[in-house]
């Protein structure tokens, strides 16, 4: 997918240059949204958030899979018949462990989901509003380009706008 991102970002600067579609005048910037995103507070703060609830998810399920398996344990010293009496309530509490799997894995998706977006977009309007501000007509992803100057690099500026905009 790189790969066709990048001869697509490559044909276009081709056609525009050869057809004189770039003039002298525009600029052209890039940014490592790997970096960004490694240093953005809000992204460290919410990953650090994150793996803490992840913990408590997993630390609840754990505890919920053990009474399961310490009742299932229970049963097995039971006669035939006290088993068969006991049956539904194993069966209950199984449907009730995998409820809970699926409702956590659930929120812990959505949150994640919602959280990632709602950073991206904070860098996705930085670096838009940095670029018009300083009359940027492009800015690329490093990643997506084989070769750079070091002074088209403006990661560092949008880190730092980033940073302070998000301890206000």
């Amino acid at each position: 997918m790189k790969r066709v991102i990048f001869a697509s970002v490559v044909l276009l600067l081709c056609a525009l240059f050869f057809t004189g579609g770039v003039s002298a005048a525009e600029k052209f910037a890039s940014v490592s949204m790997e970096r960004i995103a490694n240093g953005y507070l809000k992204a460290k703060e919410y990953t650090k958030n994150i793996d803490g609830k992840e913990a408590a998810y997993t630390a609840e399920i754990n505890k919920k899979r053990d009474e399961v398996k310490q009742f299932q344990d229970k049963m097995n010293l039971l006669s035939d018949k006290e088993k068969e009496a006991k049956k539904a309530e194993l069966e209950s509490r199984f449907n009730d462990l995998q409820e809970l799997v699926r409702q956590k894995q659930a929120d812990f998706r959505k949150e994640t989901f919602d959280k990632t977006m709602e950073i991206s977009k904070d860098i996705k309007n930085t670096i838009s509003d940095y670029a018009k501000k300083e009359g940027y007509t492009l800015v690329f992803d490093a990643a997506a380009l084989a070769y750079q100057l070091e002074s088209m690099d403006i990661t560092e500026k949008i880190i730092d706008i980033l940073n302070k905009g998000y301890k206000k």
